[in-house]
């Protein structure tokens, strides 16, 4: 039923930031900014326990847990990324946006190379010499 509550809230928010956008833009973008991170807050304790679901997954599977938390930090930034670019859109600045996009995209291929690289290694002692 969380859902229907958050829903409901980000519903209440549109409709009062688009009253507000007519008198008021920049108080109908504050709106929107801190109903946008109040949803995140609350979603912060689910987030918490999905990590600690996968962290219980990863062990009993004998995962190394570098490539765990580099996969959450990867999430975790696809994530932020998109937040961050959804709040620059609101505000009328897709440029900005797009900018984050890329940060975001570069920031998670940084993260991604020493699993790239561990699979290549991987491949190549499978190969016979």
């Amino acid at each position: 039923m969380e859902i229907v509550q958050l829903v409901g809230l980000g519903l209440i928010a549109t409709f009062l930031a688009l009253v507000l956008k007519e008198q008021k833009p920049a108080f109908a973008f504050l709106l929107t900014m801190f109903v946008g991170s109040l949803i995140f807050l609350f979603l912060i304790d689910e987030i918490a326990s999905i990590i600690g679901l996968i962290s219980e997954l990863a062990e009993s599977a004998n995962i190394h847990m570098v490539y765990l938390q580099t996969i959450l930090k990867i999430i975790g930034i696809a994530y932020i990324a998109e937040f961050g670019s959804q709040i620059a859109k609101d505000a009328g600045q897709g440029a900005i946006a797009s900018k984050i996009e890329l940060a975001g995209k570069i920031f998670i291929l940084v993260l991604a190379i020493p699993i790239i690289k561990a699979v290549i290694e991987m491949i190549l002692a499978l190969l016979p010499s």
